[in-house]
């Protein structure tokens, strides 16, 4: 086993520690991918020669300095391949190292009762369609022929699917680093049902995405939206926005856009955190020009805004909306 899944057991809205959690897994190996907001891949192809110990042993100490340092636990999947590392993190909890077998036969045994759904990369619709068919678990899909996965997905979609299921994992750890991302968080004092105070937090988060986005000359290409529930489950939503922005009203649109879209109906909601990722340089970024005065007269103004708060403080100006 030489790739492990780590998913941190993160406060809710307390997503802002991950990057310091990265560092402590670049302790055995710089091979490490981030998976925003709560979990890595691990390549510890070399670690385990130059520790002397095996992924167990190495994951079991990843676990103990993260509970000793941030008191935070993590769950651990370990598989031969990053695939196998996210389908053993599924079914691990908090404290528990799960392995996915190796070995061919072991690993053809533990796939075959596993259904389709519990594939890394398998969407609702797709498990659906191949259900209806009868192909409800790995081991049947691994046995069905290439043409007919094929005719019910698609030429490379159904070629994957099939060796996946017959445990072949293309997949590799592609080094990158958190801080293509940036977050923002908020949580309420006590759960709350006004979707109002749901936009305003919605609001205030991506006044300050904005704020720090165009103080580092940066814009994201993607908007990320974590809810976060008082019965500790949650939910997460992305959407690429139309060009790169830093433009905060293009931002609090988009998040009000996939909070619509989540449909809550008097939801209780603990907290909520926007990640913009996909970050790049400003002076890189190209902006569609409008015949709208509006739009041209809000980038000035936030111009302006922004020397007044880099002088005055970040809270010298702010909307009318968060005010009180």
């Amino acid at each position: 086993m030489t790739i492990l899944c780590v998913q941190f057991q993160l406060p809710p809205t307390y997503e802002a520690a991950l990057p310091r959690l990265i560092g402590l897994l670049e302790e055995f190996t710089p091979v490490i991918e981030a998976l925003p907001p709560d979990r890595a891949l691990v390549d510890l192809h070399g670690a385990e020669r130059y520790f002397g110990r095996d992924a167990l042993e190495l994951a079991s100490m990843i676990r103990v300095r993260s509970l000793a340092r941030y008191g935070i636990d993590c769950a651990i999947g370990a598989g031969p391949g990053p695939l196998f590392a996210r389908m053993a993190l599924n079914g691990s909890r908090p404290g528990l190292i799960r392995v996915v077998p190796e070995e061919p036969g072991a690993l053809t045994e533990f796939l075959a009762g596993q259904p389709v759904a519990a594939l890394p990369g398998v969407g609702a619709a797709t498990a659906r369609t191949l259900c209806e068919y009868g192909l409800d678990t790995l081991g049947k899909v691994a046995a069905a022929p290439l043409s007919t996965l094929q005719r019910l997905t698609s030429a490379r979609t159904g070629r994957e699917l099939r060796e996946k299921a017959q445990g072949i994992d293309r997949g590799r750890v592609v080094p990158n680093s958190v801080s293509r991302s940036l977050v923002a968080e908020r949580s309420f004092e006590r759960d709350e049902l006004d979707p109002d105070e749901h936009r305003r937090a919605l609001l205030s988060a991506t006044e300050e995405l904005g704020i720090r986005l165009r103080a580092l000359e940066k814009v994201c290409r993607t908007l990320a939206l974590t809810v976060r529930y008082a019965d500790r489950s949650s939910t997460t939503r992305s959407r690429k926005l139309k060009e790169p922005t830093a433009h905060s009203p293009a931002l609090t649109g988009a998040a009000y856009r996939m909070y619509e879209a989540l449909g809550l109906q008097r939801a209780r909601v603990r907290g909520i955190a926007l990640r913009a990722e996909g970050l790049s340089p400003a002076g890189q970024a190209t902006h569609q020009l409008t015949f709208d005065p509006v739009d041209e007269k809000a980038r000035r103004i936030e111009e302006v805004a922004d020397r007044a708060r880099a002088r005055f403080g970040p809270h010298v100006i702010r909307p009318g909306t968060l005010a009180s």
